[in-house]
């Protein structure tokens, strides 16, 4: 490792600009890449996290920080199991793809070939929505429509799939990017009917097994029973907390892959060598072009140093132009974890970053520092940047939440008796959420998906 840290120093040396520039890039090199990031996971209050970087065929720095869990000085190292979210939907369009190349399915075929039972609400618009239509997210909903209804909930897959008519679509079919989640579950429950395996096994067999990703996790599940594993964490009231792991099984082709940072190495090498792993072709090339091209316009993101040209969704993939190069990329995010995957396919460039708390962005930033030194450009501190943004959230928060908590405290009157307000009510969506009477007055709300969830209502007066 100690190599790997004299390499990097002298690479950023090599690339440092101009010397008015210099000051603050002299001290990222002085303090080394691990320093920073040690230093960023306090400044963030990150448990634990895992980082890889690689270049022209190499894994060039592989490191865990921190520890697995709040309170127990167990280690993260390059094995240690993270979830990563949303980047599990690179892996499904992957297999589709892979299927396709295979001439066992087309993305244009009609979603309702594979699946009957698939419905939106926009009768015509169900007879002709296609696999690429799934995987690029053009159904018309707005972006995580319909997620809390489905995430981390009792409904089975079917059940979801079932609903999807129920969810009233703002835009027109194929008019409007909205990212939904239930969309890429549908996508993979394509896999069983083709080759009458689950999801999770096929990924295993075509795609974890012969990258030799053998601590990788395709359900949730699995997760918990795992002994190198991390354990989620979040923000809640100011503090640092250990949480529950959700239950993502029921929607596993959008969110459910749990990975480590040698595992995502063996990936990102792969993907950046057109699906080869030294001379074995295991993924079709076909296969990973296709999930690379550009189907669908997101728009333009914010950048420190201003907006992106453009932003388009592959399928599975974020595709961005940044200083002249183009970026493949995913975030994944679920309760507890949030993490990257970045490629830059023409410098043979890909940066994996995996988080074990929901609440920070260094998983953005520093993507963002690692290209920007590999890019040859002027140093700035992402991590500082994103934090300041951050900091100022959690005031306006904070705030809202005091004014809220004391209007409660005034105790005002409701319009009726609380007992009033009790009951049981129903959404054709949603299912049933009853309201009953609680200690001091008050009134708690369950959710008949969600048992484990309740929320406790308090007046707020008005």
């Amino acid at each position: 490792m100690k190599k790997i840290l004299i390499l990097l120093s002298a690479f950023f040396i090599l690339i440092a600009p101009v010397r008015a520039q210099n000051a603050n890039r002299d001290k990222f090199i002085a303090d080394s890449l691990t320093t920073y990031i040690n230093r960023a996971l306090t400044n963030w209050r990150i448990p634990g996290a895992a980082v890889c970087i690689v270049k022209d065929g190499k894994v060039v720095f592989m490191k865990g920080y921190g520890i697995k869990e709040l309170g127990l000085n167990n280690k993260v190292d390059e094995n240690t199991l993270f979830m990563i979210g949303s980047n599990t939907k690179a892996f499904t369009a992957t297999a589709l793809a892979i299927l396709a190349a295979e001439k066992k399915l087309s993305f244009d075929d009609k979603v309702t070939k594979y699946i009957p039972e698939f419905k939106l609400e926009n009768k015509p618009a169900t007879e002709l929505v296609t696999v690429r239509d799934l995987l690029c997210h053009r159904l018309g909903f707005q972006t995580f429509q319909g997620d809390f209804t489905f995430y981390n909930s009792n409904l089975s897959r079917s059940d979801i799939i079932g609903r999807m008519d129920l969810i009233k679509a703002p835009y027109e079919f194929r008019t409007k990017w909205g990212y939904t989640n239930s969309a890429f579950l549908t996508a993979g429950e394509i896999i069983p009917k083709l080759t009458k395996q689950n999801w999770d096994i096929y990924l295993k067999e075509k795609i974890f097994a012969p990258l030799g990703m053998g601590n990788t996790l395709g359900l949730s599940v699995a997760m918990q029973k795992a002994i190198n594993r991390t354990v989620p964490h979040t923000i809640f009231d100011g503090r640092l907390i250990a949480i529950p792991y959700a239950n993502l099984d029921n929607m596993a082709p959008a969110m459910s892959i749990s990975s480590t940072a040698n595992d995502m190495s063996k990936w990102v090498l792969a993907l950046l060598d057109d699906g080869r792993v030294g001379k074995r072709q295991v993924i079709p090339e076909a296969a990973i072009q296709a999930t690379r091209q550009a189907q669908d316009i997101v728009g333009s993101v914010t950048h420190l140093d201003g907006e992106t040209n453009y932003q388009l969704y592959g399928l599975g993939w974020f595709l961005q132009d940044y200083h002249n190069h183009r970026i493949v990329m995913h975030d994944g995010g679920v309760s507890g974890y949030v993490s990257s995957v970045t490629l830059v396919p023409k410098e043979k460039l890909g940066i994996v970053i995996l988080t074990n708390t929901d609440q920070n962005s260094l998983y953005d930033a520093l993507r963002w520092e690692i290209m920007d030194a590999y890019f040859k450009l002027p140093y700035r501190n992402y991590s500082d940047a994103y934090l300041k943004d951050q900091k100022k959230y959690n005031t306006d928060e904070m705030a809202t939440d005091k004014k809220l908590r004391d209007s409660v405290l005034l105790n005002p009157r409701t319009a009726q008796s609380i007992s009033y307000y009790t009951g049981k009510f129903t959404n054709p969506l949603y299912g049933t959420v009853t309201i009953a009477m609680a200690e001091n007055n008050t009134l708690d709300m369950r959710f008949e998906h969600h048992p484990k969830m309740f929320a406790r209502l308090q007046p707020l007066g008005g």
